[in-house]
């Protein structure tokens, strides 16, 4: 939960200036004109139709990065200031090419529809924000071209399967859909249910009073509900990232952190500490799997990638929370 909270540490895309905003944009630039040569370097061996693609998209970029800079100089002067993605609240991280690459062209397709989805989107909030009519306008031409270029990444999977029958309005929805509510509820029912396994299982075999666990229980899961929630809303607007609502988000995620502790703090509402304790660790059970088939099912994690996680990681946290309560 530490890492969520460091993105607090970003600046709030609303608080951009002009400047601000045109040296993000050719940072930004500079940073896809790279990663799409290397997947190009990557691809072209196997697939080089698809590395001339990536070619001329990094070329594409590198055209955008001279306009940008060409306004700057004119507006601004020749300082840039250094300001990337990572200094912003709702980007998301790219992942290394060299991961990328290593799944095949389906992964680099959808890596690359994700940048231009996400390019599109900032150019389009950046453009609604500036005031200057030819910074406005150069903007704008910008969201245009990475529509074009998402459609062009959207292509590149089409060309290597023929059995690929994609519904863009159906996916759009479903993405939407996990972004908004399935990834930021999991994130909570993640926390909820392994972060709260220690104390409550360290004060019910410290104590073995099934009222004090109980309140312990409570505690640690509306607390940790509440701090999920507001770290969630915090972290991420919605505007660039595509992740919808920040409200909703926080909502899915304090809801489901809350509910991932009260699931094996309920039982010891029974007075009986062993009925309480083994119908607990039962919940806990089936909590950690639902939470792995759930990051199967919509997360696209393996099965073992999942288990290894979720189950395994649960499992440590468990066995703290009994060590220390015994001790």
């Amino acid at each position: 939960m530490l890492s969520r909270f460091l993105n607090l540490n970003r600046r709030s895309f609303s608080d951009l200036s002009e400047q601000e905003i045109l040296a993000l944009a050719i940072s930004s630039e500079e940073d896809d004109a790279r990663i799409y040569q290397a997947y190009a370097e990557g691809l072209r061996e196997e697939f080089p139709d698809t590395a001339k693609i990536f070619d001329d998209m990094a070329a594409e970029e590198g055209e955008h990065r001279r306009w940008l800079i060409e306004l700057h100089q004119e507006k601004f002067g020749e300082t840039i200031p250094l300001l990337r993605r990572e200094h912003v609240k709702g980007f998301y991280a790219t992942k290394p090419d060299w991961l990328v690459k290593s799944f095949g062209v389906d992964e680099v397709r959808k890596q690359a529809a994700t940048m231009e989805a996400q390019a599109a989107r900032f150019y389009l909030a950046a453009a609604e924000r500036t005031q200057d009519a030819s910074i406005r306008k150069l903007l704008g031409d910008l969201a245009e071209a990475e529509a074009g270029h998402l459609a062009l990444a959207n292509s590149v999977v089409e060309i290597h399967a023929s059995k690929d029958v994609r519904k863009n309005e159906r996916a759009a929805e479903h993405k939407r859909f996990v972004l908004t509510y399935v990834q930021p509820g999991l994130a909570g029912l993640m926390d909820g249910s392994v972060s709260t396994l220690a104390p409550i299982f360290a004060t019910a075999f410290a104590t073995q009073d099934t009222w004090t666990t109980f309140l312990v229980g409570i505690a640690a899961s509306l607390g940790a509900g509440i701090s999920m929630g507001f770290t969630e809303v915090a972290s991420d607007d919605g505007v660039i990232s595509g992740r919808g609502s920040p409200i909703k988000r926080g909502i899915a995620t304090g809801v489901m952190t809350t509910i991932g502790g009260l699931g094996h703090a309920l039982p010891y509402l029974i007075p009986d500490f062993w009925v309480a304790t083994y119908l607990a660790i039962a919940i806990v059970f089936v909590e950690l799997w639902v939470i792995a088939w759930i990051q199967n099912r919509f997360m696209d994690t393996g099965w073992t990638k999942a288990i290894f996680q979720v189950v395994l990681g649960g499992a440590l946290v468990f066995a703290v929370g009994i060590i220390i309560g015994q001790s």
